[in-house]
């Protein structure tokens, strides 16, 4: 009797036991149930309208795997990731050179997209045929809180076409208020352009804004609430990722370049920055190396063509995962995007060079489930 009741009692631990790792088997499972594979993904705004339309046609093709992406900011995106909350995060700069080495050998950084980073203004006396002129001083300037009218004698110099235009009211410099690699981009440039006013330690996801402290800054989540305080203030002023400016019908200023040309962001001085930065060949050929130098090549980057505040997006993802169905379906996607990119190009985005784009394939090989 004793033998049969240690018998039942080892059959019911290997029944705990096995229904524990069942248990967790299919809480961590791609597989929803169905047959289908679920990657789950979150970061940056700047690329989620081009990334959700990729999404959309990968997925009219490929029935059994669903992706959802959450647009919450480079930052909080990246923290996701690190945790194993998300299979894949969005972030505009790659990473930092210490976080880098932190992951070493395991994430892989994949530039997807070229964009670029509209000023945009809503200043309703100026046609909107008719850009303004701004330098990354005077923009350095507002965002300061030193220039705080629009019919400031530095903007007015820029402008003589509009000097009786430009009224006197007070600019409101809108600006992120999560952790944003726009933010990151937009102080980099403010840095590179002005260097002597625009300190390093205001460059990063997160600025301590000097604007806001004499009340003229006003913080917006995402570059959609970016875009909607921009419309919805008047005398306002904002840095947005090309395509919410287009959609939304914003007026866009023209920025002086390192050269010293006025230069709106188009396909053509977006391309123009990205070859420039290709050129100083700071890439890596692999995409398990090191890109932390890559924002500092592109934005401001040199050509008379060149508009100064172009950036690359990427998709980080792992080397390997423990579930091999979501490893097999972000190749998969991966392999897609190689093929079908420029198909579903979204208007204020630019595909990437065929020398960046080979990285997505170097990743196909390279990640393990």
């Amino acid at each position: 009797m004793r033998f049969s009741r240690a018998i039942l009692v080892a059959i019911a631990i290997i029944a705990i036991v096995s229904g524990v790792i069942v248990f967790k088997h299919v809480f961590t499972s791609g597989f929803t149930g169905s047959g289908r594979v679920v990657l789950r993904g979150a970061g940056a705004t700047f690329l989620q309208p081009q990334l959700e339309a990729w999404i959309e046609a990968f997925m009219e093709e490929h029935k059994n795997i669903v992706i959802e992406y959450s647009g919450i900011g480079s930052g909080a995106g990246q923290k996701q990731f690190f945790k194993g909350l998300v299979d894949f995060c969005g972030s505009d700069p790659p990473l930092s050179r210490s976080r880098w080495e932190e992951y070493r050998g395991r994430v892989l950084q994949l530039p997807v997209i070229l964009g670029a980073l509209a000023v945009v203004y809503n200043i309703p006396e100026i046609p909107r045929d008719i850009h303004l002129n701004l330098t990354g001083r005077v923009l350095a300037l507002i965002y300061l809180g030193e220039i705080r009218f629009w019919d400031d004698p530095r903007i007015l110099e820029l402008n003589p076409a509009l000097a009786d235009k430009l009224p006197h009211k007070e600019i409101i410099a809108v600006h992120r208020s999560d952790s944003s690699g726009s933010t990151q981009i937009f102080t980099t440039f403010l840095h590179k352009a002005a260097p002597d006013i625009w300190p390093k330690k205001l460059v990063g996801k997160v600025v301590d804004w000097p604007v806001d402290k004499v009340g003229n800054g006003v913080g917006a989540k995402g570059n959609a609430g970016v875009t909607a305080t921009v419309v919805n203030t008047e005398y306002s002023i904002g840095y947005v990722e090309l395509s919410y400016a287009i959609k939304n019908n914003l007026q866009v200023a023209a920025i002086m370049n390192r050269e010293g040309y006025f230069t709106l962001p188009t396909v053509e001085s977006i391309q123009s920055a990205a070859m420039y930065a290709l050129k100083a060949g700071i890439l890596p050929s692999k995409p398990d190396g090191d890109f932390s130098r890559e924002l500092e090549a592109i934005v401001y980057a040199g050509g008379k063509n060149s508009y100064p505040i172009t950036a690359f997006s990427h998709i980080f993802v792992w080397k390997s995962y423990d579930d091999v169905e979501k490893a097999r379906a972000i190749k998969r996607f991966l392999e897609w995007l190689y093929n079908n990119d420029s198909k579903y190009i979204v208007e204020g985005y630019v595909p990437l060079p065929v020398e960046v784009k080979k990285l997505w394939m170097e990743a196909v090989k390279m990640i393990e489930g």
